[in-house]
């Protein structure tokens, strides 16, 4: 069988090794230490815009920790981007609150400001204002966060702002991972950088990151003894992954630049064949393109989505659909939804194609191939 071509797998730069080595040499294998402060610094540093960062171990974590320190409570509701991975929903949930889901507008494939702005008056005028707004920047690709923040802003309901896909893509300069009252980043295996397993939470507001950290190690107060006043979590990064982010944050913009010329090639492949579609940035949006993705209108195309990732599956090539939307989801299905279909027609088309940093010429080779079978 032919080597295997993931969607987007680990790469590692070369002083991840060091980093971790350290950790041994000085006995720093606790959960907190030098790495994790370190890799803390290094984020604010590149995220910018007095940014403060709590490292954790999932963007999960950072997510469910947003919503505690927002104040959601169980009964209260939270407005949550449907086109995105359940774990944008799934924390909602831990803290008893009820899911709104919104759909997506077409530009960027993110929360639709004028659906969300619909369902906020719609929620209201049912006596339910929501606590909370969860966009999520899909792919990489920023949501349109001016216009979101405008009705954050105007209905005084804070913005929980979902970066997990989008570390290093940036509005006119401003990095995603800073819109947020409160955003999270993801570092799983599969993101354009990775501490293995782990994710960070993020804010201007200093206090809101001291608080994070506080209730992410068990919330133990200061006493000579084990004392705990609040709930906590143990949500902290390890000193051995937070050195491998370490590592990682030091190949950050070449992985960027890697991912961009993969859609680039795809684009110069495809870009021009009837009936496929590429997401791109509308003006003033830079996307670190973490995977590149296509739709696909079998109508003009004269193929499907999944003729095309059968093909590529049977060559032992990984592709996917697109997020299956979360009021879609059999967990999910019975919470409202404000909709128009856009979500559902660009899980219908959508796949997600081979993106990572580490792919060579001869992979795309491999890819090309069944592109040029499958549109023979």
């Amino acid at each position: 069988m032919k080597p295997k071509i993931w969607l987007s797998s680990p790469h590692m730069g070369g002083t991840e090794q060091q980093y971790v080595n350290e950790a041994f040499e000085t006995n720093w294998i606790a959960p907190l230490g030098p790495n994790v402060n370190g890799f803390e610094k290094d984020l604010e540093l590149f995220l910018g815009n007095d940014s403060h960062v709590a490292a954790l171990s999932s963007g999960t974590a950072g997510l469910h920790l947003g919503l505690v320190l927002l104040g959601v409570k169980a009964g209260d509701e939270v407005l949550c981007q449907s086109m995105t991975f359940s774990a944008t929903a799934n924390p909602i949930t831990y803290v008893g609150a009820t899911p709104i889901f919104v759909d997506s507008e077409k530009d960027t494939w993110n929360m639709s400001p004028v659906l969300l702005e619909e369902a906020i008056k719609d929620r209201i005028e049912k006596g339910n204002k929501p606590k909370a707004i969860i966009p999520v920047h899909l792919y990489g690709m920023p949501a349109k966060m001016g216009a979101l923040k405008v009705i954050s802003n105007h209905y005084k309901i804070p913005i929980l702002e979902d970066a997990a896909e989008a570390l290093g893509s940036s509005i006119d300069g401003r990095k995603c991972g800073t819109f947020g009252d409160i955003s999270i980043l993801s570092f799983n295996g599969n993101k354009i950088i990775t501490t293995s397993g782990g994710g960070a939470l993020v804010s201007q507001n200093e206090a809101i990151v001291k608080d994070a950290r506080f209730l992410a190690t068990q919330a133990r107060d200061e006493a000579p003894h084990y004392q705990h006043s609040k709930i906590g979590y143990n949500y902290r990064m390890s000193n051995l992954c937070a050195g491998v982010g370490r590592g990682q944050m030091e190949v950050l913009p070449a992985r960027i630049a890697k991912r961009r010329e993969i859609f680039d090639k795809y684009f110069e492949k495809l870009g021009n064949k009837k009936g496929i579609q590429f997401l791109e940035e509308p003006y003033w949006y830079f996307s670190n393109r973490w995977l590149t993705t296509i739709l696909i209108d079998p109508a003009e195309a004269g193929f499907s989505r999944e003729d095309l990732r059968l093909a590529l599956e049977k060559e032992n090539i990984e592709s996917r659909p697109l997020w299956k939307p979360m009021h879609m989801q059999p967990v999910f299905e019975q919470y409202p939804f404000y909709g128009d279909g856009t979500a559902e027609k660009l899980f219908q088309n959508g796949l997600c194609l081979p993106s990572g940093s580490n792919l060579e010429s001869a992979d795309l080779f491999r890819i090309f191939a069944v592109f040029d079978e499958v549109m023979r």
